[in-house]
């Protein structure tokens, strides 16, 4: 029988098919009991009988006789049941081998075998039949039969259609063609299916062939348990699709958005570099290697010489030993004499494993990108990093061992993360040339790290943002000398980060300076700075109207220390307070009670005062001292407590102390910048001052003369008793004749200059001017402005203070004259 027959047989070839023979007359010879069950006729009632009687329309005789007498004759017919309802069948006519008698002669009369079934049935057979065949005719889906030793009975050519894989299977087990642990892990599922009868949906797979060990094809399966109709185990059916191209895409994609938000976190154009060579390995690179220029590298614009040619330096190593790999190299930007090309990347295929990559000087090379020579490596991918136009550097990648080879679609990729790279690199290198321009400009506006003076002696630490934190920003100190050698203090913090805050920085910085020279107390101050930022929060458009831009906010501690009284005044603008180590060993922060913040509202702030002892150690600072991780401010304060207390500035060298706080911040970029001022004070022993009342007469100008001349030779500074004694009179001279009729006060001071000061009851400040050559007087303070070294007055609760300040004579000195 033919192939096409047999397949047609199997539609009938199922258990409780109707059966029955017919004699060459069409008599009933014999009736099984699976025709009683389909029609519900006895053999009793059907043997003998004509067939003719079992038609539902037994005129259309003898129509279905004459095609059933027809060999392997196959249609439908419609018969009735014994219920007189008409039931389709589907017949199948099979003719039997004709009876022999006992001598072995044949007898003249033919039986027919008649096979029968609803006619419903045999078309949902049929479909099935179809659908299977077909199945395993088309070439998408791979298909497998599985007896239940795990051998392919039956498959179709997609099933593992690659490299090593012979066409026919049958008969054979996956490990055969198969990597032993892709075979085995098959099986597994094979296994599971067969044991538990639970069918696999969409199990992925990898199977790598004996003859190409590398990455191979990535398939999904799924499969179910076959069964006989009695339950018996047959083996597993299972269906695979090749997801190796979806897969890869996916991959590719994920990638691709791996990178994406990876590059540009960190505004560092080498920490840039290495986040773009860690994210290509290991699932699309074996090793990398990321070059930038030079330029670049310091911020600036990558410079191209004249033969179009760029220096890039290794920035940049993954998956490979440094040491393999030059440190510099030379970049093609354009052709000699052409212009500048687009910038793709390059694919190179190095079928040698230990030959080199591309000669970049070969004239007519495609590559025109750093290739260097990578021992073992079978493909290579580069491409340029460009921003703006401007090529900043390359990246390029190779494949060693069993890595598949690279293809366009790899380098479509690696240029679009280079592309996006790029542009990671172009914004660091933007951001560190103007980081390097707000730390210069930042610490050409703070004052030197050390300084001493009467008051007090000083120490400090400033340390700028890196680019996690946004960049350099607003913290600021300085140390301003007052009048009679009190000294002021001032630490300060801009809202926001960069250039701005740093220009910010300046002008807050300026103004303290300028409102420190008039001598105001700590909380006045502060009400004048907070007046300039308010004023500065606000800008005029091009059209006259005003518009509110971005919030100019800072806190703010001022404090003035008077080393004669040895009294302290602060006052704090929404700053963190100060700390106090005294001689003691004690520390412990002073209460300031802190306004609001600079520029924020119009409240007054509070001054506070406190005596300090001489030696004591004031510590002034920005909260990122204290808040390194933006973490808890209480916490940060009692550290810093304890850090004071371990490092006893008071006995030690301040510079000690800073550089202990220095040591103790992160290794990696601060997230704000850090300052810290000690300032250990100092005390003007009571023998170096002297004090007198006045009376607001005339008479007392000589008088004063005399008690000066005295005091200064008690010090042993005649040399400067001219020059005192005039100061002195004209002083004297003005208070009493402008001084509002109260008594006068002169008082001098020996500290590292000669301090003398004249109070008086009015508040009118004085004027120096230009006399003319008739004018009788108007020439005092001008005197006292050319013999003094400085010169200024201050407002006081009881009116004013005239001052002035001498460079001390060295022992010994003549007299000046």
């Amino acid at each position: 029988m033919s192939r096409a027959g047999r397949a047609s047989l199997q539609q009938f070839s199922v258990s409780g098919l109707a059966a029955a023979v017919l004699a060459e007359d069409g008599t009933v010879e014999s009736w099984a009991d699976t025709a009683r069950d389909l029609l519900g006729w006895t053999a009793e009632q059907t043997c003998g009988r004509p067939a003719r009687e079992l038609l539902a329309d037994p005129d259309a005789w003898p129509g279905p006789v004459e095609r059933c007498a027809r060999p392997g004759w196959e249609g439908e017919v419609t018969l009735r049941h014994v219920d007189g309802s008409e039931v389709p069948v589907g017949l199948r006519v099979l003719t039997l081998h004709d009876r022999a008698d006992a001598r072995g002669r044949a007898h003249a009369r033919r039986s027919r075998l008649v096979l029968g079934a609803r006619a419903e049935l045999l078309h949902l057979w049929r479909q099935s039949h179809s659908l299977v065949e077909g199945l395993f005719t088309q070439q998408r889906i791979g298909l497998a039969v599985f007896d239940p030793e795990m051998r392919i009975v039956r498959s179709n050519l997609s099933l593992l259609s690659y490299t090593g894989v012979p066409d026919d299977l049958d008969g054979l087990r996956l490990k055969a063609v198969a990597q032993p642990e892709d075979a085995a892990e098959l099986e597994r599922w094979l296994h599971l299916i067969m044991t538990t009868g639970e069918p696999v949906l969409g199990a992925t797979l990898r199977v790598r062939t004996l003859e190409d060990p590398r990455q191979g094809r990535l398939l999904s399966m799924s499969g179910f348990r076959l069964q006989s109709p009695r339950g018996q185990l047959m083996g597993t059916a299972a269906a695979f699709t090749d997801i190796t191209e979806q897969e890869q895409a996916g991959r590719r994609l994920k990638l691709l958005h791996r990178a994406t938000a990876i590059l540009g976190a960190e505004l560092s154009a080498p920490r840039t570099c290495e986040d773009l060579a860690r994210v290509l390995v290991p699932d699309f690179a074996d090793r990398v290697l990321v070059g930038l220029a030079e330029e670049v590298l310091r911020g600036d614009e990558p410079v191209v010489n004249r033969d179009g040619e760029l220096l890039v330096t290794r920035t940049a190593v993954v998956g490979a030993d440094p040491g393999l790999l030059p440190t510099r190299g030379r970049v093609t930007v354009r052709p000699r004499g052409g212009p500048e090309p687009h910038g793709g990347g390059v694919l190179a295929d190095l079928p040698d494993p230990d030959a080199p990559g591309p000669d970049e000087d070969a004239p007519g090379s495609a590559a025109r990108h750093w290739t260097p020579h990578m021992p073992g490596a079978h493909s290579a991918l580069s491409a340029p990093l460009r921003a703006r136009g401007a090529f900043l550097g390359t990246v390029t990648l190779w494949r060693t061992g069993v890595s598949a080879p690279y293809g366009r679609e790899d380098l479509a990729l690696l240029e679009e993360i280079a592309a996006r790279a790029g542009l990671a690199v172009d914004n660091a290198r933007r951001f560190h040339r103007e980081h390097r321009a707000a730390v210069s400009l930042q610490r050409s506006l703070l004052p030197p790290a050390t300084a001493s003076s009467a008051a007090v002696e000083t120490a400090s630490l400033y340390l700028p943002a890196g680019a996690g934190g946004g960049g350099v920003s607003g913290d600021w100190f300085d140390v301003i000398p007052l009048s009679s050698a009190r000294i002021g203090l001032v630490v300060g913090d801009v809202v926001g980060h960069g250039l701005q805050a740093t220009v910010t920085m300046g002008r807050l910085r300026t103004a303290v300076r300028t409102l420190a020279d008039l001598d105001l107390d700590p909380e006045e101050l502060l009400s004048h700075l907070d007046d300039l930022v308010t004023q500065l929060d606000v800008a005029t458009s091009d059209e006259g109207r005003h518009q509110a831009r971005e919030s100019l906010g800072a806190t703010c501690l001022y404090a003035v220390y008077d080393p004669v009284t040895r009294r302290c005044a602060f006052s704090s603008a929404g700053h963190p307070p100060p700390a106090l180590v005294t001689p003691d060993g004690d520390v412990h922060y002073v209460e300031v009670h802190p306004g609001p913040p600079l520029g924020v509202s119009s409240l007054p702030f509070e001054p506070v005062e406190i005596t300090v002892p001489p030696g004591s150690v004031l510590a002034l600072y920005t909260d990122g001292l204290i808040e390194p991780g933006r973490g808890d401010i209480d916490h940060g304060m009692a550290e810093l407590r304890r850090a004071l207390r371990a490092t006893d500035p008071v006995r030690r060298p301040l510079a000690a102390t800073v550089e202990h706080f220095r040591a103790s911040l992160p290794d990696e970029p601060l997230s704000d910048d850090v300052t810290l001022l000690l300032a250990r004070t100092r005390a003007i022993a009571a023998g170096d001052t002297a004090a007198w009342t006045l009376a607001p007469d005339p008479a007392s100008v000589p008088q004063a003369r005399e008690l000066a001349l005295g005091q200064l030779d008690a010090w042993g500074l005649d040399a400067m008793a001219f020059t005192t004694e005039l100061v002195t009179s004209e002083l004297i001279t003005n208070a009493v004749r402008y001084g509002g009729g109260g008594p006068v006060e002169l008082r001098l001071t020996r500290a590292d200059t000669l301090i003398c000061e004249v109070s008086d009851l009015s508040s009118t400040q004085p004027r120096m001017r230009r006399a003319r050559a008739t004018d009788e007087g108007g020439r005092g303070l001008y005197l006292v402005a050319q013999l003094t070294e400085r010169w200024g007055s201050r407002y006081t609760r009881r009116g004013k203070t005239i001052w002035t300040e001498q460079v001390r004579a060295p022992p010994g000195a003549e007299a000046w004259l």
